[in-house]
């Protein structure tokens, strides 16, 4: 349980074409995969920002 096996995930992606349909889907991924996208950005400035603000007290020490 809990867990997606070949038939579940088959089901939902056809329900997704019969909802969406075949035009629809491929702005959708994009729109995934740029959110995606901006989230490792912003996570990769937060991480950038720590390690500089890390160094920046070592060396006031």
């Amino acid at each position: 349980m809990g867990s997606f096996g070949f038939q579940e995930i088959l089901i939902i992606a056809l329900v997704i074409l019969v909802l969406f349909g075949a035009r629809k889907i491929p702005e959708f991924m994009k729109g995934i995969g740029k959110g995606i996208r901006e989230f490792n950005d912003a996570r990769d400035t937060d991480t950038k920002k720590e390690e500089e603000k890390k160094k920046d007290t070592k060396a006031a020490e």
